[in-house]
């Protein structure tokens, strides 16, 4: 059976707010999908929904990981099953070595009885950080404490390396990265890609899509996917914007003002 993570006719309320008014996604491992779209359409709202934040509330649709429905799964269980989420926003944890908090996580997925050897972790710890071009001293250092935000970013990516999950959600990872930094994000989420791997791409730019090797691009407003095409639908809104795309599809100024509500009850 092929790996997918399939999202069906998915509505998602947030604060008495409707967000996504039927979203309809299906990722295949050994594929990467890129969403792009305006601020406040619900690009976030879909990757916390799939991954289970309890303010995230949905109210029709379903979201299946190889035909096991991950409404039902607790964060937790989601994030055993395979779905990983790097978050626009990582926190810092105080007090927990980042080595610590990795080492955790990837021992909560072995089989009982499986041992997670402290050489095999390390030795690929110091691989990903190497990879990442990080400083050494990282693994040693409080989770995302004191880290400016492209070492966050960074550190998001480090823990998906190490963790290998069967679907990633990476949501404005570009964010906060300079030239150098995305380049290195991008190829090494890119190296990922295999049939045990598939990724969904949360951004606003061309520039990090230009490392990657991306199979399909969606366009989401008014809380779902309004277009999907290839990577020629990149350099379309990379030039143009998002104003032809609203004048295409009959995007009312009161459905903008309505979400623009929503988004500003959400920020209170």
């Amino acid at each position: 059976m092929n790996k997918e993570l399939v999202v069906k006719d998915l509505h998602c309320v947030v604060d008495n707010c409707e967000i996504l008014k039927g979203v309809n996604l299906v990722i295949k491992a050994g594929e990467i999908h890129a969403i792009m779209g305006p601020n406040g359409t619900g690009k976030s709202t879909l990757a916390a929904s799939i991954m289970g934040h309890y303010r995230y509330k949905v109210t029709q649709g379903e979201i299946t990981l190889n035909g096991e429905d991950v409404l039902k799964m607790s964060v937790d269980e989601r994030s055993r099953k395979g779905i990983f989420l790097a978050m626009q926003y990582p926190s810092e944890i105080s007090g927990v070595t980042n080595s610590d908090f990795i080492r955790q996580a990837m021992t909560s997925r072995l089989e009982e009885g499986e041992h997670l050897s402290w050489f095999k972790f390390f030795r690929e710890l110091e691989g990903a950080v190497s990879d990442l071009k990080m400083n050494s001293d990282l693994p040693n250092r409080y989770l995302n404490e004191g880290f400016s935000g492209g070492e966050k970013k960074r550190n998001e990516i480090l823990q998906m390396k190490l963790l290998k999950p069967s679907f990633a959600i990476l949501d404005e990872i570009d964010s906060g990265l300079d030239v150098d930094a995305l380049k290195i994000v991008g190829e090494n989420v890119n190296k990922m890609k295999s049939p045990d791997f598939g990724a969904l791409v949360i951004t606003h730019y061309e520039r990090l899509l230009d490392y990657l090797d991306v199979d399909h691009v969606h366009i989401f407003m008014d809380g779902r996917i309004v277009l999907s095409g290839g990577k020629e639908l990149i350099k379309k809104i990379d030039q143009e914007g998002y104003d032809w795309l609203r004048v295409d599809l009959g995007i009312a100024e009161k459905e903008k003002v309505i979400l623009g509500t929503c988004q500003a009850k959400r920020i209170k």
